[in-house]
C-alpha cells in the first residue's frame, strides 16, 4: 500500500508503536509507560497507568461489564453492519487489528489482573475519568506544563491531509478523520468548536475524550458497561451535548443529518 492512500485504525497496535518511538529518543529508554508516569502523570497530578503497578488498592479498580463478539449481531442499528461482518471474518484487517493479542478479544478480560498490569498503552490505561479530563484541559490550554511548543500544539489543532482515496477506514468499515493518532471532527462525527480544531480518542464501549482548544475544555467519559457504538455513544453524546451546546453555546454535537451520518 503506498502512504497516504488509504488508512485503517489500530485497534491495539498503535501504542506500542508510539512506546518503541519513545524508547528509541529518550536518554533513558524509558518504554512508554514509564515514560507517561515520570513525564506526564506526576507533573498534573494524574492517576492514570498504562500498566497497572502491583500494589493498586483492587477495590478502586471498576468492573467493566462486556459482551461477547455475538452480540453485535443484535445491534446492527448502532453498530454498523459492515464493520460487524469484517469483524467476524479472522482473515479481516478487523479481526486482525482487534484481535491480537487474542486476549483482548473479549472484552471482560480487561477485567484480569495480568491483563491490567501488562503494558498496551492503546487499549487498557487504568485511571480515574477525571485525570483524562485534566490531562485533555492542560493540551487544550496550550499544554504548558507539559513543555508543550507552540509548533507542537499547530499540528494537533490542524487535520492532517486526508488519504488520496478518501476517508473510508479499512479496519472500520466507515469513513473516520484521524491526525497524529487523533479522531478529528468529520460529518458524521462532530465534535468541539466549530473550528473542528479539537482532537481526541474514542474508546470500545462509548468512552470518549478530547480537548477542545477554542474553549480550552478537556472532556472526558467512561463507562462500566459497554455499549455499541463506534463513536457518539448516547451516554456519552447526552453529557457532551450538555457542556458544548446548552453550557458554552457551540455547535450541537450530534450528526449533522445532511451528511448522511448516523452516529453509528
Amino acid at each position: 500500500m503506498e502512504p497516504g492512500t488509504r488508512h485503517g485504525y489500530h485497534g491495539q497496535s498503535l501504542g506500542w508503536y508510539e512506546s518503541e518511538l519513545i524508547s528509541r529518543i529518550d536518554p533513558g529508554e524509558r518504554r512508554i509507560g514509564r515514560f507517561f508516569a515520570d513525564e506526564v502523570a506526576t507533573p498534573l497530578g494524574l492517576d492514570f497507568h498504562f500498566g497497572l503497578p502491583q500494589d493498586t488498592d483492587r477495590d478502586r479498580v471498576a468492573r467493566i461489564h462486556g459482551f461477547r463478539s455475538w452480540e453485535m449481531m443484535l445491534h446492527l442499528r448502532a453498530m454498523p453492519a459492515s464493520f460487524v461482518r469484517a469483524y467476524a471474518n479472522p482473515r479481516s484487517l478487523t479481526a486482525r487489528a482487534f484481535g491480537n493479542p487474542r486476549v483482548l478479544g473479549t472484552v471482560e478480560n480487561f477485567n484480569r489482573p495480568d491483563v491490567q498490569a501488562a503494558e498496551i498503552p492503546a487499549a487498557n490505561g487504568v485511571g480515574q475519568v477525571r485525570s483524562i479530563a485534566k490531562l485533555y484541559g492542560e493540551v487544550a490550554t496550550g499544554g504548558a506544563a507539559l513543555g508543550l511548543t507552540d509548533a507542537t500544539m499547530d499540528v494537533l489543532r490542524v487535520a492532517a491531509p486526508p488519504p488520496t482515496n478518501g476517508l473510508f477506514d479499512e479496519v472500520l468499515r466507515v469513513e473516520t478523520r484521524f491526525s497524529l493518532g487523533y479522531v478529528k471532527p468529520f460529518p458524521a462525527f462532530r465534535f468541539g468548536s466549530e473550528s473542528d480544531r479539537a482532537f481526541g480518542t474514542m474508546g470500545l464501549g462509548g468512552s470518549f475524550a478530547f480537548a477542545d482548544p477554542d474553549t480550552g475544555t478537556g472532556f472526558a467519559y467512561a463507562m462500566n458497561r459497554t455499549g455499541f457504538r463506534l463513536w457518539d455513544d448516547p451516554r456519552e453524546v447526552a453529557l457532551r451535548e450538555t457542556l458544548f451546546a446548552r453550557v458554552l453555546g457551540e455547535r450541537p454535537q450530534r450528526p449533522d443529518p445532511a451528511s448522511g451520518g448516523s452516529g453509528l
